[in-house]
């Protein structure tokens, strides 16, 4: 699995902005569904909170799309 670099200014994102950022969805909403149910992964384990904060090494995975994020320099 090959992930892409998502970049941020920031010390973490949420995982809902992040997957969206991603281009993985296409609204908040509907990130808010696949994350409910169960369809996102973080750092391999299966997470539900959609406003869990993604920092630095994380790595997210979706409907076979994964990225990881890393702090702009």
């Amino acid at each position: 699995m090959d992930y892409k670099e998502i970049k941020i200014k920031e010390d973490f994102i949420k995982l809902d902005s992040a997957l969206k950022l991603a281009n993985l969805v296409n609204t908040g909403g509907h990130a808010k569904i696949v994350i409910q149910d169960g369809e996102v992964t973080v750092n391999n384990e299966i997470c539900t909170q959609r406003g869990k904060k993604l920092r630095n090494g994380d790595k997210v995975l979706f409907n076979n799309s994964g990225f990881i994020i890393k702090n702009a320099d």
